[in-house]
């Protein structure tokens, strides 16, 4: 018997369609509502690196992502005019027989976890909100937008970085905080000999490129930046192009095709961690709405995915719904406090050096390499 029978998952992004497929392969009822009226996702692409891939397999979806992904060993390092200085081996010792990392388009992803989640049977509805949720121990009444009330035995905010549900439970208590930094994104023809994941340092930036399927690759940019305002509309390519001067060889030669703003995607880079408990009751958040991370170790998604897997194993199992929460906290708070501290200080040690501070303690390779293969632990 399952710890619960029925949960109300908030919010249709990775991790929410990822823990609807995870409860419900539990034989849990599991009802999804997504704020838009639409799915609506931005068309660059996302990296999975081997332990997501892992937790992916758990819910059967693994293999769906690289058949229509661009999976990929490791990052072959260049300097700015595009010479190779090391070609370090990937890490898949989370799950051997799967590659190292694996690209794919978010459009594309996001379509492989809506027919995952609707496969099972997730009840979803869009363009709801839960406008109230009331605990009074034995269940939670949730009010939509329409009016109508449901009854659950536990509703889970995977709401995003922005989350209301997190709201809900703590007030103003958690905001993002901006860290300095911001990342640009654009999707170009892969070439026929791209054949691994690149990444290039500059004096003052830093530059990926991606696979995402055999003829698609993406670019990241990241950059220092004065604020947290998001750059789109008419310049947002002019304002990408700017920033990848000083850059020769391949990079300077792709520069000249980022020509469309509305194909440039711009974030600024936001940090999040709740340390109190993620659940009051019988209302948790995880995902973002719980901890968000930069991109510094392509971990954003999958500590999102990690949630939603282990979620559906716990309370598909006996026990508690307080000791399944424990549970689940102990096993998976200072996995995601690792993951956003590591990403801090690399944050911090790149900055650093492009202002031209020189600090003897900056080990951004080491700090990687070891962060990498912390990660491919099990959970």
């Amino acid at each position: 018997m399952t710890v619960i029978a029925r949960a109300l998952v908030i919010g249709g992004g990775i991790g929410g369609l990822v823990a609807a497929r995870a409860l419900r392969q539990q034989g849990i009822a599991v009802d999804l509502i997504e704020r838009e009226p639409r799915w609506t996702v931005y068309g660059v692409g996302i990296i999975q690196p081997n332990n997501a891939l892992r937790a992916l397999d758990r819910i059967g979806l693994a293999q769906q992502c690289l058949d229509h992904g661009g999976p990929f060993d490791g990052w072959r390092i260049h300097d700015a005019q595009g010479n190779v200085l090391i070609d370090p081996p990937g890490d898949n010792s989370a799950a051997p027989h799967l590659p190292p990392n694996n690209g794919i388009t978010r459009p594309k992803l996001h379509e492989i976890l809506i027919q995952g989640a609707k496969e099972v049977g997730t009840d979803i509805r869009l363009g709801t909100i839960a406008t109230a949720l009331h605990d009074d121990g034995d269940g939670v009444d949730a009010t939509f937008s329409d009016g109508e009330v449901r009854r659950y035995d536990l509703v889970l905010g995977y709401d995003g970085l922005f989350s209301e549900t997190r709201r809900m439970l703590f007030g103003d208590t958690y905001k993002p905080r901006f860290n300095g930094q911001g990342v640009w994104r654009y999707n170009f023809e892969r070439p026929a000999d791209m054949d691994t994941g690149k990444v290039f340092f500059g004096p003052d930036t830093k530059i990926g490129l991606v696979p995402m399927s055999p003829a698609l690759m993406y670019m990241f940019v990241v950059t220092a930046e004065a604020d947290s305002r998001w750059y789109d509309g008419p310049t947002a390519a002019e304002e990408m192009r700017s920033r990848l001067k000083g850059y020769g060889g391949p990079i300077e030669r792709l520069s000249q095709l980022i020509t469309d703003p509305a194909g440039v995607v711009y974030r600024p880079m936001l940090t999040l961690l709740v340390d109190d408990p993620w659940h009051k009751g019988r209302i948790l958040i995880a995902g973002d709405a719980a901890h968000s991370t930069t991109p510094h170790l392509a971990q954003g998604a999958a500590m999102a995915i990690e949630d939603a897997v282990l979620l559906g194993e716990l309370l598909g199992g006996d026990g508690s719904l307080d000791a399944a929460m424990s549970a689940f906290m102990r096993r998976r708070f200072d996995r995601v406090k690792y993951v956003v501290d590591t990403c801090d200080q690399l944050a911090a040690w790149e900055l650093e050096e492009w202002r031209g501070i020189d600090n003897p303690d900056a080990d951004q390779g080491g700090l990687l390499h070891r962060a990498t293969h912390a990660l491919m632990a099990d959970y």
